[in-house]
């Protein structure tokens, strides 16, 4: 059976509860004055951008966990991010990572990925991490070392990466560092800087016409005393310092605990800066975990933000949707799905704020009316308005069950031989 038969059956299943649910739900939204088919319209808009690094399992310092049926090229990435674009409705375009998934044939991938009805998001640079046959080691930095002939390197494997993203259809260049030192005295804090940014100008004067370019900051990891760019201010005052194309990329996970991270959103909007994200969620760091699992609310207020921001700015401000996570003990398709309907329904309550309202009580310092008002859109169950959005575009209510009892994992296990999987033996 075909995925859009899974599809249709499983929709057919949920389908009586799901009217019943939209049209109570719809009555609810009608007493508070909210246009329904308004907010279907704009939540139908939303699209995030899928990783390519996402789809295998991931790992950490002590191991990985492969399981079956998981890709073994960038091309099957391709295949499941069809699929979990074919089952949300929401996530259309794929963000490479380069070189862990460079193609030998980028024509060719370009070419697999448009019969699969999938587009090119932000491409994204590695020198965070030495390559097999690369002449000189980033173990001190990159694009900010000392060393002219190892920054020379790095540029021109970004400028690489800008080439092969040309080539693929991309519009934009994520450049994240882990350029930075352990230890006080390690590296002059300002000069650093300086030639971080002096490389990037190089870089920057590459890109065509028609692209961006995201600086993303961490506050650690690896470099735990100091990174060349911890904070969203560095990354700003290089935004500011390249031009008109360059911006700032939020990664949720990218930021010390207590960050009011809807705060440095509303920042960077006011800087007109706000390039785009890298969507997960995380308890102690960089966890990247699955999008809403630790902080739901959190996630909300900040598409409050993006919402409040698109009303006022209207198509000017269009930034990048991208996710950024990795799935240690989740099948990392299922946790995509679960992140893209998250995102969505993080979306959908961010719609339904009665704006006029919470101004109303801003203005007039009344605070607890104004929380009210943003806890009665956070507090609404807007599944019903995510599952009509996929509906209306083919894809599945329910995408993890769709997805589960389609077989797609037992189906391209056939095909998709993995050394390092082994069945877990019986007890």
């Amino acid at each position: 059976m075909r995925i859009a038969e899974h599809i249709r059956s499983s929709n057919r299943s949920l389908a009586s509860a799901h009217a019943a649910d939209l049209d109570h739900l719809a009555l609810q939204l009608r007493r508070d004055e909210i246009d329904i088919h308004a907010v279907l319209d704009e939540l139908a808009a939303f699209d995030v951008a899928i990783p390519s690094w996402a789809l295998g399992t991931g790992g950490t310092r002590f191991g990985r966990f492969p399981g079956r049926g998981e890709p073994q090229n960038v091309f099957q990435k391709v295949d499941d991010i069809a699929l979990i674009h074919q089952l949300t409705g929401a996530s259309s375009r794929v963000s490479l990572h380069i070189p862990w998934d460079e193609p030998d044939d980028a024509v060719a991938l370009r070419e697999h990925a448009a019969a699969a009805g999938i587009g090119f998001d932000a491409v994204n640079s590695n020198t965070f991490q030495d390559q097999r046959g690369q002449a000189l080691s980033y173990k001190f930095g990159s694009l900010s070392h000392t060393d002219a002939a190892i920054r020379a390197q790095a540029i021109a494997h970004h400028l690489h990466v800008i080439a092969l993203g040309d080539g693929l259809g991309s519009k934009a260049l994520t450049v994240w560092l882990a350029d930075g030192s352990n230890y006080p005295g390690q590296i002059h804090l300002r000069k650093s800087f300086d030639r971080l940014l002096e490389s990037l100008h190089t870089v920057y004067a590459h890109l065509p016409h028609d692209w961006g370019l995201f600086t993303e900051h961490k506050p650690f990891e690896p470099a735990f005393y100091a990174t060349v760019v911890q904070d969203w201010g560095s990354s700003l005052l290089l935004a500011q310092a390249l031009g008109p194309r360059a911006s700032c990329l939020v990664d949720l996970g990218h930021h010390l605990p207590g960050t009011n991270v809807e705060q440095v959103v509303a920042r960077l909007i006011t800087a007109g800066k706000l390039g785009g994200f890298h969507f997960n969620d995380s308890k102690y760091g960089d966890d990247d975990l699955t999008s809403g699992s630790i902080h739901p609310y959190q996630l909300f207020l900040v598409f409050n933000e993006l919402v409040d921001a698109s009303r006022e700015l209207g198509t000017d401000f269009r930034p990048a949707y991208m996710i950024d996570q990795s799935h240690n003990v989740k099948d990392p398709i299922e946790a995509l799905l679960s992140t893209v309907d998250c995102l969505q329904q993080a979306c959908a309550k961010a719609l339904l704020v009665r704006r006029d309202a919470l101004h109303h009580y801003q203005v007039t310092s009344d605070a607890l009316m104004a929380e009210r008002t943003l806890k009665s859109a956070y507090d609404t169950d807007v599944r019903p308005l995510v599952r009509e959005v996929r509906r209306r575009k083919g894809a599945a209510l329910d995408p993890v069950v769709a997805f589960r009892h389609c077989g797609y994992r037992t189906l391209v296990a056939k095909s998709r031989s993995c050394a390092d999987y082994a069945p877990p033996q019986s007890l």
